[in-house]
């Protein structure tokens, strides 16, 4: 009944001893029973089936298809055994697109139109098409009885779903297994035009067993805004958020503190299939009171919220953040240091005042104990610009995250949440406040220059600088491009857009270089004076 929940504890495991020995700390583990993801709970159920060894992380993030929606909307009617059956030789044109079971399956939908699948017009059906959001929440409505163009016009799906108690998908233009996972279950609780909850419905068809039991667990649920983007609430939609001051000490808040911010407490949790069981754990504060906390960070609400949606502890004070599961860096407050800069689980990063932009001089042992952050993509807290945060490539080959131009670090003594020990290390190792950050003493004494990569161009002119000025590539196309001297004095790897690469000449002279990729007409000229 746990093997999925035993596979992500391993994946988990595995990546904490990773972290580990790069000299990053490794979190605690708590009783895997506690916490339930909505794809174990498909498949206990009988709603997911998987495929080989059935609903494996793998399976849950491959695209779902207009065919597996269908096969998942036969199953809730009961009727995806008599499709797989089916002898009708009246299909849709594009039907030998899938396998011969689904085939039949194809072949009855095309004469059973009233379960609303009528196909996508000039006879065809799409069965290897991306769903969306929207198509999926009309499967699940018309199987609690809703009739899209009578209760509901399509365009309004969604509106109409959010009304209804679905929600947690929304906006999804792409979806994967997990993402049909997380939607089954939360249409279980919803109720049918008939006037009963959805499950009492599946149990009396016979597709849900008789003997089975809706997830106890408290909902960690997933809301989007298009300001401030996705967060985590609980199953009532109200908004849940970290304190930057438990980066510290997890009971940073006492007193006064808990009776505005509300700690967030079960005994069960049911969490969407995206999110990883492992990622939660439970704190036990000085008090002897039980907390959950995400990737170390305590979960708290917030008294002024009233309403689902209400999302008023936002940037309160600059250290009260909504919960989120796709932060790329994150704030600790430090009693003494005041705001740093920190990764997703709370880690501190650094940067080294011998780094210019777009460049680390930071090499072998220095990057052994100061190990490079790489994670780019996601959100920063409100109080930030996502603006500030880019990438660099490294002389290997490996992509280093940058603040502002400036690569960030780990420090390999840190050993738990809130640790701030590479503070000062020989006079050049130092915290970030993102809002007092304004570059290091190293780039104050060099000049840089900058050559930006777009529509296939170096640009028009020759760049011309100093011998050892800086000159920082960046690629702003889809298309991957570097930029290679033509006598070989420099180059740089592929750079995929959004990443940067920095080159140094000493040596006065004219350089023309090249992009390999596209060399018979991408070229360009550095003269150096």
């Amino acid at each position: 009944m746990r093997k999925f929940a035993r596979v992500l504890v391993g994946i988990s495991l595995c990546a904490s001893l990773l972290l580990s020995a790069a000299g990053v700390f490794a979190e605690e583990q708590v009783n895997r029973e506690a916490v339930q993801t909505d794809a174990q709970a498909a498949e206990e159920l009988g709603l997911m089936i998987g495929e080989g060894d059935g609903v494996t992380p793998a399976y849950l993030a491959q695209k779902s298809t207009r065919i597996q929606a269908a096969l998942i909307s036969l199953r809730l009617q009961g009727k995806l055994e008599e499709a797989l059956s089916y002898k009708g030789t009246v299909n849709f044109t594009d039907a030998k697109l899938v396998g011969k079971g689904n085939q039949a399956v194809l072949a009855y939908l095309k004469d059973h139109p009233e379960y609303g699948w009528t196909g996508t017009g000039g006879g065809r059906f799409d069965p290897l098409s991306d769903i969306s959001a929207a198509q999926l929440y009309k499967v699940l409505l018309e199987v609690a009885g809703y009739k899209s163009g009578t209760d509901f016009a399509y365009a309004n799906t969604e509106t109409y779903a959010a009304g209804k108690g679905l929600g947690q998908i929304a906006g999804a233009a792409v979806l994967t297994n997990a993402h049909i996972a997380t939607a089954l279950i939360e249409a279980l609780t919803i109720e049918t035009a008939h006037g009963h909850a959805l499950f009492a419905m599946l149990q009396e068809s016979g597709a849900i067993p008789a003997s089975a039991m809706m997830p106890q667990g408290e909902r960690i649920g997933l809301r989007s805004d298009a300001k401030l983007g996705t967060y985590m609430t609980d199953g009532k939609g109200r908004s849940l958020y970290f304190f930057t001051k438990d980066a510290q000490d997890v009971n940073a808040c006492q007193g006064e503190c808990i009776t505005n911010w509300p700690l967030f407490a079960s005994e069960q949790l049911q969490i969407p299939a995206s999110l990883d069981p492992a990622d939660f754990t439970v704190l036990t504060r000085k008090d002897g009171t039980k907390q959950w906390m995400y990737k170390g960070w305590p979960l708290y609400y917030f008294v002024k919220d009233k309403a689902a949606g209400d999302v008023l502890g936002e940037a309160v004070g600059g250290v009260w953040f909504l919960a989120k599961s796709d932060y790329s860096v994150m704030l600790g407050t430090n009693g003494t240091l005041g705001n740093y800069l920190t990764d997703d689980r709370g880690r501190t990063l650094y940067y080294f005042d011998k780094d210019t932009p777009q460049s680390s001089v930071c090499q072998g042992d220095c990057i052994a104990n100061w190990p490079a952050y790489g994670e780019t993509d996601g959100s920063v807290p409100s109080t930030m610009k996502k603006a500030d945060f880019n990438r660099i490539t490294r002389a290997d080959g490996s992509i280093q995250a940058t603040f502002k131009g400036y690569p960030l670090y780990y420090f390999i003594k840190d050993k738990a949440h809130g640790d701030v020990t590479g503070q000062d290390v020989n006079k050049v190792w130092f915290v970030i406040d993102p809002a007092k950050f304004n570059g290091t003493t190293a780039a104050q004494a060099v000049k840089t220059y900058r050559v930006d990569i777009k529509e296939f161009s170096f640009g028009t002119e020759p760049l011309t600088v100093e011998a050892g000025s800086e000159i920082v590539f960046t690629n702003y196309d889809d298309m991957k491009h570097n930029a290679v001297a033509v006598d070989g004095a420099f180059a740089t790897p592929l750079l995929a857009k959004g990443e940067s690469f920095t080159i140094k000449i000493d040596k006065a002279g004219t350089y023309d270089y090249f992009c390999e990729p596209h060399k018979s007409f991408m070229t360009g000229q550095i003269i150096v004076k």
